[in-house]
């Protein structure tokens, strides 16, 4: 109550933004663990497994964190939007009126690029954990030197979906801040 929907979308975007960062740090850290694995003495296979498991796992959180606080951006952006709608019939002024639409239509354009920009980089998210969890399982059930020999070739597909999927993010984080410092102005 008394709190701007403007200002929960911005929280969110905010929130959204630093959610994405974290989302990078861990998909780093999982490459770094990954790496550690492929280099691995037999006889530390199965701590090397429990390690690369946990950072699946933080990873598959992370990710699910990013999808959630994006939805809760766009229940925010619609609300602000509608109730933006709706008001521009109270105008008795038609050109404050006409003001008001082209800044929500403007508004609503940076908005969409923004969204589009974090849907991106989710959507990157899923190829990534998908070979990572190829490999985990694969790793799981094959608690051997042979095993390890075969990651070799999948540790470079996951480095460069990793490297990707980091782009994507800076891209989709440089344009949250970008939209939160112009919603703010």
């Amino acid at each position: 109550m008394g709190i701007h929907k403007r200002d929960i979308m911005v929280d969110r975007v905010k929130a959204a933004r630093d959610t994405q960062a974290a989302a990078q740090e861990q998909f780093k850290s999982a490459l770094e663990q990954f790496d550690s694995v492929v280099k691995l003495k037999e006889t530390d296979l199965k701590k090397a497994y429990n390690n690369l498991n946990r950072e699946y796992e933080a990873s598959e959180d992370i990710a699910e964190k990013v999808s959630s606080r994006i939805e809760k951006i766009e229940d925010v952006a619609d609300a602000l939007f509608n109730e933006w709608e709706e008001e521009l019939a109270l105008y008795k002024s038609r050109e404050l009126r006409r003001s008001s639409k082209e800044q929500l239509t403007k508004t609503r354009q940076k908005y969409r690029e923004m969204l589009r920009s974090m849907r991106k980089a989710e959507a990157s998210m899923e190829p990534v954990l998908a070979i990572f969890r190829d490999n985990v399982l694969f790793l799981k059930h094959n608690l051997n030197a042979q095993a390890i020999g075969s990651l070799h070739g999948e540790f470079a597909n996951l480095k460069g979906e990793i490297e990707n999927l980091i782009s994507k993010m800076n891209h989709a984080i440089e344009s949250s801040n970008k939209f939160i410092a112009e919603i703010k102005s």
